[in-house]
């Protein structure tokens, strides 16, 4: 029996997405070594955890133009024929997708370009999230901007995010079309795990000031807290940790917290990743973790997060262990704001940050 899904709205938007987003990145693509380690499901594989997880209730869907040189978007439309209704799909671009100079980046050409070799291979009239995939640094935010709002209008997008982007990057566009009456970016899209926890210092406190929804990939730092791997590394040749060492982790905490992690999935007699998942899943800020599928039986397991609450004392232990070294100037900033709540306020404690405070 799955557990119930649950949705979460997508930043100040009128749009509902399920707590889990299926990622798309191990569907199709090339036989190569790195696709071999992210996964290069076929057609009828990747129709297997589709149609799996969206039976489940999930509802949101992503992938990018990259991935697997178009092939994930390509077996993505086609899983998604009878269903496509159902779901709140999401696509990005940016990263070179050909030989050609302008076939890369975020200028206007490339993205009209590419929103419409995506619509093709995704075989539908509109991408429900259109997100760029990183920051341009060559193509002023002005004319990112424009080109997507053009492709909002156009009835081809219905909403624009981002991934990958600074703080500042995050708040400048978000200033732009808010002078420019252009499409505001409704979701940003940024790693964030127990392994990787860096962006509670700026991006954390930007998503929840400007109501940005927050999509967090890599929630297992690539496997890594899956389970799987222990000081002595892994048993399983194929995990892709094992093959990629992608995202970067602290290699002198990061098995710290995967023993911690041990130690919370065995008072509640489950799975690391079940752990890690749910701790992300209760932080305020996030909106939809994603998830990465390779087989089915890993798709089901990451459900039953769902229904998995933590302890007080199982947050205080993983909050602890995995605590991101403090940065300037949150640091100053927390010890000075202290200031300004009277005496006796929960914020007066000594364990939150500026990220936390009320709204």
């Amino acid at each position: 029996m799955n557990p119930q899904m649950r949705y979460s709205q997508l930043g100040r938007t009128g749009l509902f997405v399920s707590r889990f987003c299926l990622g798309g990145m191990t569907f199709g693509g090339a036989d190569t070594p790195a696709g071999a380690a992210i996964g290069r499901l076929s057609q009828e594989e990747t129709q297997t955890i589709v149609s799996q997880a969206l039976d489940a209730g999930i509802n949101f869907i992503d992938t990018a133009d990259v991935y697997g040189g178009g092939g994930s978007e390509t077996v993505l439309g086609e899983a998604l024929k009878l269903r496509r209704n159902e779901v709140v799909l999401a696509t990005k671009l940016h990263a070179r997708v050909g030989p050609g100079p302008n076939d890369v980046g975020q200028s206007r050409l490339h993205i009209m370009t590419a929103l419409e070799q995506s619509l093709r291979r995704l075989q539908t009239d509109r991408i429900d999230l259109y997100q760029i995939h990183g920051f341009d640094p060559i193509t002023p935010m002005e004319e990112v901007l424009r080109a997507l709002d053009d492709a909002v209008r156009s009835g081809k997008v219905r909403y624009v995010g981002c991934s990958n982007l600074a703080a500042w990057q995050l708040m400048k566009a978000i200033g732009v079309a808010e002078r420019d009456r252009l499409t505001r970016f409704a979701s940003l899209q940024a790693y964030y795990s127990l392994a990787g926890r860096d962006i509670e210092h700026e991006l954390v406190p930007a998503v929840t000031d400007a109501q940005v929804g927050l999509l967090c990939w890599s929630p297992l730092a690539g496997g890594l807290l899956s389970g799987k791997f222990d000081r002595q590394g892994s048993s399983d040749t194929t995990a892709r940790r094992a093959l990629i060492a992608f995202p970067p982790v602290d290699e002198t905490r990061v098995y710290d917290i995967i023993d911690a992690l041990k130690v919370v999935a065995l008072r509640h007699s489950t799975t690391p990743a079940q752990v890690a998942l749910a701790w992300l899943l209760a932080r305020p800020a996030v909106t939809s973790v994603i998830i990465g599928i390779k087989r089915p039986e890993q798709l089901a397991d990451n459900l039953g997060a769902l229904d998995l609450v933590l302890a007080e004392e199982d947050h205080a232990l993983l909050d602890e262990v995995s605590r991101p070294t403090a940065a300037y100037p949150g640091w100053i900033q927390t010890y000075n704001a202290r200031s300004r709540y009277p005496a006796g306020h929960p914020f007066q404690g000594s364990s939150w940050s500026l990220g936390e405070r009320p709204l």
